[in-house]
């Protein structure tokens, strides 16, 4: 089946404290458009919602604009910033760096289905 949506009109957009994410649904993609103002952080903004320590979200990933810093539940660290492709793996927070916005295109489908919902 051939199917085409715009970014324009997207399927849903939830917000939560200090960002938002706008997500199209697909036969085989959920793509979602997540935006992270300064100050955002997972913990902080979404952890509430999800009702989890750690974000539980497996994620793959491009880096539009802006940078985040990622950290591992087992420690591991690292950052991305503009024309990265991440995998991140459940079992993290994340927040931005700097005072400007993060947006990050993900790809894996599990962003856009359950990211920032309440169980």
């Amino acid at each position: 089946m051939f199917e085409v949506k715009t970014l324009d009109k997207p399927d849903e957009r939830r917000d939560f404290p200090r960002g938002h994410l706008e997500a199209v649904h697909m036969s085989g993609l959920d793509f979602a458009i997540a935006t992270f103002e300064p100050g955002w952080r997972w913990s902080e903004s979404v952890g509430p919602i999800a009702g989890t320590k750690s974000c539980e979200v497996h994620h793959n990933g491009y880096v539009v604009e802006g940078r985040m810093r990622v950290r591992m539940d087992d420690g591991g660290e690292g950052e991305l910033g503009p024309g990265d492709v991440f995998v991140v793996p459940p079992g993290h927070d994340a927040w931005v760096v700097g005072d400007e916005q993060c947006v990050v295109y993900d790809f894996a489908g599990q962003m856009a289905k359950d990211y920032a919902k309440a169980d």
